[in-house]
């Protein structure tokens, strides 16, 4: 008699359990196309970091030339005032 009830709870706990899991695995593949998503997206991200990082490099460079050019504006424009 104890085994059929220990059984009888056993076999309950499974059903329950299996009720529970089910859901998940039914959502399963949303939840891999959705990381998939995601990973892609952070590619994204990441190549738009390093296109930003490039383009601020690019804008550095062009102050620094702007500054140069300013400066060789300003000697000439002494050297012609002299």
């Amino acid at each position: 008699m104890v085994k059929w009830i220990v059984l009888a709870v056993l076999l309950f706990a499974l059903v329950v359990l299996a009720l529970a899991v089910r859901p998940v695995l039914v959502r399963l593949p949303r939840l891999r196309r959705a990381a998939v998503g995601l990973q892609r997206r952070q590619a994204d991200a990441e190549a738009l970091r390093h296109s930003a990082e490039a383009l601020q490099e690019r804008a550095e460079a062009l102050q620094r030339q702007t500054e140069t050019t300013q400066q060789r504006l300003e000697l000439i424009k002494a050297k012609r005032g002299n």
